[in-house]
């Protein structure tokens, strides 16, 4: 079995306690590996690590950060293929989609920051007496803590502006899917990062995770996860001031009129619903149909759902792998239940797929859709996070932006339509903090990104994540 360790200035090392948990591959449902089980005490070691090695950081010259980061691109780029078989085995999902989005995504943010990192600059001013400027600067050591779902992808993506900007980093990947996160501190030496200023801790939410938003020398906090733990979490930070991003849950809506692109819809569709098993935040798992489409939607989108190959991770051809553990498979499949029980009439799928061979133990559900369900069920109002979808019908855009916005939720929303003014008018009044028309998950990553409601606190993107990073002060002088 493969052993992970912290990674702590500059060093590998095993946890305090010297107790650890199991890595389980969803795939097999068998354990392959063994993870830090990291606490408070570990915690202290990581904050004094960082500490010590801000100040040379933050006086490091951008360009130097700049090409420390394109350096460890560089390297996870010439071990991709062990990055993708890694996520695979981690996550459950298929290597081709690791390999092709993921781990090129990951890649793609280490340099997107690496060419901001001398970029951000503050504001001048002048009045008739005064002239001031404002300066942006490091804040010290900050917490970064990603999911499970793209491990490495959004590791990378919150690692990578608080270095470039000049802060030390304590990062905590997903106790679910740690490998990725392992397989980059391998690197972080060889990119020519000093010891101290990225520090990697793992282990469980309640233990590490609550230690790390509790620790009072740990100045921001930037986190994805469930909206639950995101609340406890500004909880947490709000006592002692910390800045704080959420990037929280979604119950999405991908919302298809008659006269929408029939082929580029049902497509757009069914990769919304089922991508990474619909384990994505941005997934779309209530479609809202115009009724006058309605049958003919389901007509064309059931085929294409049923047609998703389901299978081992492993294999270039499988389409939809495993959810990413048995916790997760058994929310999920009490979901199907819930529905069933409040009235939902499964149109496909349903139920646990049971495979042969490596994978006969693993963790895979069929792609899920479900109809016949009021917007105001649980099933339609709670975060499933998993291959289910449900079918809505409406009759109108009124009736649609209703359904759409009435949830707790406000993270993402597609809409399908060939009426441009339609599509605006639904985007200017979506409850959701991106909206895509005509397309789903098109993300340029230098547009600010984040939910409304219950989705989230505050925004990312390439300039608002340093600009999150940083501290702004204000330098203010008598004009002579």
């Amino acid at each position: 079995m493969n052993t992970i360790q912290n990674f702590i200035g500059g060093r590998h090392i095993a946890p305090i306690s010297q107790i650890y948990f199991d890595n389980v591959d969803p795939a097999m449902g068998a354990a392959y590996g063994q993870i830090p089980d990291s606490g408070a005490a570990d915690l202290e070691v990581a904050v004094t690590a960082a500490k010590n090695a801000f100040p040379t950081w933050r006086d490091t010259p951008a360009a130097t950060r700049a090409a420390m980061l394109s350096k460890l691109a560089e390297l996870i780029e010439a071990h991709k293929e062990a990055f993708a078989r890694a996520e695979s085995i981690d996550t459950g999902k298929p290597i081709a989609l690791a390999r092709s989005v993921d781990i090129p995504r990951s890649i793609a943010n280490l340099r997107t920051f690496a060419e901001a990192a001398g970029t951000l600059s503050g504001q001048s001013f002048k009045k008739d007496r005064s002239e001031s400027y404002t300066l942006r600067q490091p804040i010290g050591v900050v917490a970064t803590i990603s999911p499970w779902n793209l491990p490495l992808l959004l590791f990378t993506w919150k690692m990578a502006p608080a270095l470039a900007v000049g802060n030390c980093v304590i990062a905590k990947p997903s106790e679910v899917t740690p490998m990725t996160a392992y397989l980059l501190s391998e690197l972080l030496n060889d990119a020519g990062f000093p010891p101290g200023v990225v520090n990697i801790l793992h282990g469980k939410g309640a233990s590490i995770g609550a230690a790390i938003t509790r620790h009072p020398d740990i100045a921001a906090i930037s986190f994805t996860g469930g909206t639950a733990t995101g609340i406890d979490i500004y909880s947490n930070a709000a006592r002692q001031l910390k800045k704080v991003s959420l990037e929280l849950g979604g119950k999405n809506p991908t919302v298809v009129f008659e006269d929408a692109d029939w082929k580029k819809t049902i497509d757009g569709a069914v990769a919304a619903a089922f991508t990474n098993q619909g384990q994505v935040c941005l997934c779309g798992s209530r479609i809202l149909i115009e009724e006058s489409a309605y049958n003919k939607f389901k007509a064309d989108f059931l085929p294409k759902t049923e047609s998703i190959a389901v299978g081992d991770p492993l294999e270039e051809s499988t389409q939809h792998g495993a959810t990413a553990s048995k916790p997760h498979m058994d929310k999920v499949l009490s979901y199907i239940e819930l529905a069933k029980k409040e009235g939902g009439r499964i149109l496909t799928g349903g139920t646990r797929r049971m495979l042969n061979g490596r994978c006969k133990d693993g963790y895979f559900i069929e792609p899920t859709v479900i109809e016949n369900l009021p917007p105001s069920c649980r099933t339609n109002q709670e975060e499933i996070f998993g291959p289910v979808v449900t079918l809505i019908p409406f009759k109108n855009e009124e009736e649609a932006l209703a359904i759409a916005n009435g949830t707790q939720y406000g993270l993402a929303a597609s809409v399908w339509t060939g009426n441009a003014a339609r599509a605006r008018r639904m985007a200017e009044r979506l409850d959701s903090g991106i909206v895509w028309t005509n397309c789903w998950n098109v993300r340029d990553l230098d547009t600010p990104f984040g939910g409304m409601k219950k989705s989230g606190v505050g925004r990312e993107g390439k300039q608002r994540a340093m600009e999150f990073f940083t501290e702004e002060k204000t330098v203010t002088s008598m004009r002579t």
